[in-house]
């Protein structure tokens, strides 16, 4: 299986906002006002483009959770 590109989602204090980031090379994906704007409803798969990992983290940098898109991708939900 093809490695998938990795996201970070966390608040940006000088811009005042949360940061959809890709981790390897730093590049700003999309930017939302609040965290609830980033992670309902499928907002985060349509911003990696439907493949990627998502660490969405908290305000003070620690790792809430983390989302992998499409879902069937995630090692941790494989059986086998």
């Amino acid at each position: 299986m093809a490695k998938l590109p990795r996201y970070s989602l966390a608040h940006d204090d000088k811009k005042k906002c949360w940061v959809l980031k890709h981790e390897g090379t730093g590049q700003v994906v999309k930017s939302f006002a609040t965290k609830a704007k980033a992670t309902k409803g499928g907002v985060l798969e349509k911003a990696v483009g439907g493949k990627g990992a998502v660490r969405i983290r908290k305000r003070n940098g620690k790792i809430q959770e983390e989302r992998t898109y499409p879902r069937s991708a995630d090692p941790r939900g494989s059986k086998g």
